[in-house]
């Protein structure tokens, strides 16, 4: 495991969570928004999420398996990054340059998005794709991201470290993510990542839960990491990468 600064790495990383949040943005107005023909045709609150989660659960398998998905190792998540380093699987210097390249890419996508759909996501409906608590109120969505955190990373783990399934990490995790978003949305907004919720927070002036976001994921995805290691052992854990392939900065692999 190399300690030396990888620049290609953080850029990927920045770049996929900047996309993964401009195509939220795109999908939410287009569904969401009071005086979209998609919204006025589908009335249904429920299947709107279902569309939204079959598109973003897409977005997330294309980057994931995309050429710069596969050389970062597609984490685009601060919570991912982290656990991965408590495993001993990334150094110290490439989790600080992931979690800022995230939080940066985040940040930087939504501003982007905030630009092109002026003014129709500052509308309350589509609202910056902010993540925020629903009607049960704080409490509610933090045992929410806490469960789907969990969930994640216990899939991302158990999926990726066995040799048959670890090709298909990436189709798990995306359709985790488009159910998550189907279901649980109205808990917590649907989150995992406090870097894909502190860009729209930050453009839109939006601060409310924060905290949560910033607490709950780490945490869930930490305590899946901390049972599998106990059931499986720390040594079944072969790499940091969601889908391993060519170059790796974490098990200095080459291509």
């Amino acid at each position: 495991m190399s300690r030396s600064l990888h620049w290609r790495e953080y850029l990927i990383e920045a770049v996929g969570l900047g996309l993964f949040l401009m195509s939220a943005a795109f999908m939410a107005t287009l569904l969401e928004h009071p005086s979209s023909p998609i919204r006025l045709a589908l009335p249904d609150p429920f299947v709107r999420r279902v569309l939204m989660g079959l598109a973003m659960g897409l977005t997330a398998a294309s980057l994931i398996y995309s050429p710069w998905g596969r050389r970062s190792g597609a984490h685009f998540n601060p919570s991912v990054t982290l656990t991965f380093f408590r495993l001993g699987k990334v150094s110290a210097t490439d989790a600080a340059g992931y979690v800022a390249a995230q939080f940066a890419g985040g940040t930087l996508g939504i501003a982007a998005a905030a630009v092109l759909l002026r003014p129709w996501i500052a509308n309350a409906a589509v609202n910056y794709v902010a993540t925020q608590p629903g009607p049960g109120g704080d409490g509610v969505a933090f045992f929410g991201e806490l469960a789907i955190s969990f969930l994640l990373m216990l899939t991302v783990l158990t999926v990726s470290n066995r040799a048959r399934l670890a090709r298909f990490t990436g189709l798990f995790a995306a359709a985790l993510v488009a159910s998550f978003i189907a279901v649980e949305a109205p808990l917590s907004g649907m989150s995992m990542n406090p870097a894909r919720t502190f860009g729209p927070s930050l453009v839109g002036g939006l601060a409310h839960g924060l905290w949560l976001y910033f607490v709950a994921p780490p945490l869930g995805m930490l305590a899946a990491a901390e049972l599998y290691t106990r059931i499986s052992g720390r040594a079944a854990i072969r790499c940091a990468k969601l889908q391993h392939a060519g170059p790796c900065i974490f098990c200095e692999r080459q291509a």
